[in-house]
């Protein structure tokens, strides 16, 4: 650590002496306010707080670095040190030794202080302030010590007094504020900083730039960070500049353009592999339902790195469990040598989702066994699984002992009660459930009630619910929406146009969508989408398993066509389901015997469930579908909910 550290300081000190030339270490009174014309900062200021003095010539004389046998000694017990009473001890040592003066010892000593896991940024200010003339080493290690506490603006405190002093910043100080800026989303100061840079100089530093990229990701400003990133040379664009860029779509959820950055990057021979790259694609493979490439991405971690901590092991599981590959994720997780409190609720959640709710209470009991005490979400994931396989017994069972464990339970505990209630059938009892919980319900929980009433036919009770939801938003379509298709449920046609004509404003239809993967690339069906019907083959094949199915006795089920219409016309929109074009284009694209696996971004109705569920034994194919709620997984003609869902 002292050689990192001597290092470092010789570079910094490079820096100031060359800063030395143009800039005073006097405090100025008179500062500068930038208005820059770059493009990514027109309509920028500098915040009074963040200012520039003018340059001045001085001739202040930094003494070179002699490294004493008695400060190598108090170098090597600061480095031993294991805790702040280490620390203290070696610091009356060099206090004793009149060794405070020396730049080399101060430094060394601030950084323990600061950036060590014992440390006090306290404790840091304190040296620092006996300090007469503090150089930018210093300054960046006590701006990274606020910003390691995400602390920003403690952090622009010292950047400002390391201005007024007429120290030089440089490429050590921005990354570490940009970094609080990332983490706070402080756009504004962020900006600023860009501001700063440029009047400094340092745009075109690598550090600096990608710190700028990450910013202005984090912060949701994708189109600046593409900007600065295409102004770079592709020659000086390092794994951290692709880290940047990647993470800033990450940000914005931009799985697929992350994905389509990730492929240019793996095309260049320099590359070698970066983890947090390697993260960033995994979670985009994780929203686009993309197991090929995550697959893909899982090989090339093992071939690279000598190890998988347990941040990507549970990242891996996350993508293996998500993307309906339940085999798989259990194999990791029994595999993982640490586990954590993410890893045991990330298992939960899969295996909620899945609808083994008995196998997650198997592992929620495994998590507490080992010392892991559940929290909010944990318990959140196992009120799920209870829901997803009919445990309501086991689930309230869990919501009581949540309390003796002193968790206290939210309106989302509460939510997924009221669910499991309304999937069994029992929604009187949920009802009366509600009127009885300690808070207010929101429109989540009525929503799903209004749910369970709609697939229930229960209209009476669909109505109250209604009349709840449209005393807590007056102005929302959704309820109406829900409403009239309950009626239209029941051919009750007179009352769906009278509920339409209430909508506050013209009702725009979510069009349900589905996404396939074939051959490592996603595509998007939208139902009653024409244009994909016609192409591909996508048409032939429609027809070709229609036929098969009529042949085997299917006869559509029409009782979720909310539409007054004939019989004819209800059947040819349920072929159109967006599910139904996924799994065509995927018989045609997909070997034989080979999964087909599709995420939806609605409830599977139950014309597509029966649908699906006989195309996998006619075909011969596994089929696992994600929907809004839970995973179906299809096979040799039966689903994993043993439908119930």
């Amino acid at each position: 650590m002292d050689q990192i550290l001597s290092l470092q300081e010789k570079l910094e000190n490079t820096h100031q002496q060359l800063a030395n030339l143009s800039f005073s270490t006097h405090t100025t009174q008179k500062h500068t306010y930038i208005h820059t014309q770059h493009p990514l900062m027109v309509g920028t200021s500098i915040h009074q707080n963040l200012f520039l003095p003018h340059p001045q010539e001085h001739h202040h004389h930094q003494k070179p670095i002699d490294f004493t046998s008695r400060e190598q000694e108090c170098i090597y017990l600061l480095k031993k040190c294991k805790s702040m009473e280490d620390l203290k001890q070696s610091h009356s040592l060099i206090l004793k030794l009149g060794l405070l003066s020396s730049s080399f010892c101060a430094s060394n000593l601030i950084s323990i202080s600061a950036l060590s896991h014992f440390g006090s940024m306290d404790y840091a200010c304190s040296i620092f302030h006996q300090i007469d003339f503090p150089n930018s080493f210093q300054f960046n290690t006590m701006i990274r010590g606020h910003i390691k506490d995400t602390n920003l603006d403690e952090a622009i405190i010292f950047y400002n007094r390391m201005l007024e002093m007429g120290i030089h910043p440089n490429n050590f100080t921005y990354p570490s504020l940009l970094k609080g800026c990332s983490y706070l989303q402080r756009l504004q100061e962020g900006m600023q900083l860009h501001g700063h840079v440029f009047k400094i100089g340092l745009q075109d530093d690598i550090f600096v730039q990608n710190s700028l990229i990450n910013m202005y990701g984090k912060c949701r400003e994708i189109t600046k960070s593409c900007t600065l990133f295409n102004q770079m040379d592709d020659l000086d664009k390092s794994s951290a500049t692709w880290s940047a860029i990647i993470g800033a779509h990450v940000s914005k959820e931009m799985w697929g353009e992350c994905l389509d950055m990730f492929r240019e990057l793996s095309s260049r021979k320099d590359w070698r592999g970066e983890e947090s790259v390697l993260v960033s694609v995994l979670s985009s493979c994780i929203n686009l339902n993309a197991l090929d490439l995550g697959r893909s991405t899982h090989g090339f971690l093992i071939r690279n790195l000598s190890g998988l901590n347990v941040i990507i092991e549970t990242t891996l599981l996350d993508l293996y469990l998500k993307c309906g590959s339940l085999e798989t994720g259990l194999s990791i997780f029994e595999r993982m040598k640490v586990k954590n409190e993410w890893s045991y609720s990330v298992m939960i959640s899969g295996l909620a989702f899945h609808g083994y709710g008995i196998e997650a209470l198997r592992v929620f009991s495994e998590m507490r066994e080992k010392g892991f005490e559940p929290d909010g979400v944990v318990y959140i994931s196992v009120l799920t699984a209870c829901s997803h396989a009919g445990l309501l017994k086991d689930g309230f069972t869990l919501f009581e002992k949540m309390k003796e464990d002193k968790v206290e339970p939210a309106i989302e505990h509460y939510g997924c009660l009221v669910d499991a209630m309304g999937k069994m059938g029992k929604v009187t009892e949920a009802f009366e459930f509600i009127k009885k919980m300690p808070m207010e319900a929101n429109e989540v929980v009525w929503y799903s009630l209004l749910g369970a009433c709609w697939v229930h036919k229960d209209l009476e009770l669909g109505e109250k619910v209604a009349k709840k939801l449209l005393e807590l938003n007056p102005q929302t379509n959704g309820v109406y929406a829900m409403l009239s298709n309950i009626y239209a449920k029941s051919q009750r046609w007179e009352l769906v146009s009278l509920t339409r004509r209430a909508l506050v404003n013209p009702l725009v239809k979510t069009h349900g969508f589905s996404f396939v993967e074939v051959k490592r690339k996603v595509y998007k069906f939208v139902s009653n989408d024409t244009l994909w019907a016609k192409c591909e083959g996508v048409s032939d094949m429609l027809y070709q398993m229609q036929w098969q199915l009529r042949f085997e006795g299917y006869l559509p089920d029409l009782s979720e066509v909310f539409l007054d219409v004939d019989e004819d016309e209800k059947s040819e929109r349920l072929s159109r389901h967006s599910q139904k074009l996924a799994i065509a284009f995927g018989l045609i694209h997909t070997s034989k015997g080979s999964s087909i696996r599709i995420v939806r971004n609605m409830r599977m109705c139950k014309d597509c469930h029966v649908y699906t569920k006989m195309i996998s034994l006619i075909y011969e194919r596994r089929i696992v579908v994600r929907d809004r709620n839970r995973f179906h997984c299809f096979e040799n003609g039966v689903c994993s909910c043993k439908d119930y869902w």
